[in-house]
């Protein structure tokens, strides 16, 4: 099984169930996210983040907004 990777900025990832936001910065070990029409939040643990479509995908999809 491969491990589960930690979010990168520029990933979309799940962080609720059906519930998408764009990972914006990493501030002091922190991860914020952001989703449309929703002011920055941060995260305390990344790792209840799921990696949807990394930075690279989202470029390739032509989906970086």
């Amino acid at each position: 099984m491969t491990p589960r990777r930690l979010p990168e900025v520029g990933d979309e990832v799940e962080y609720a169930p059906g519930r998408l936001a764009v990972l914006t910065d990493i501030r002091k070990g922190v991860p914020y996210l952001r989703s449309p029409g929703i002011k920055e939040w941060p995260v305390q643990d990344p790792t209840t983040l799921t990696v949807k479509r990394t930075r690279a995908e989202r470029l390739a999809a032509d989906d970086f907004h």
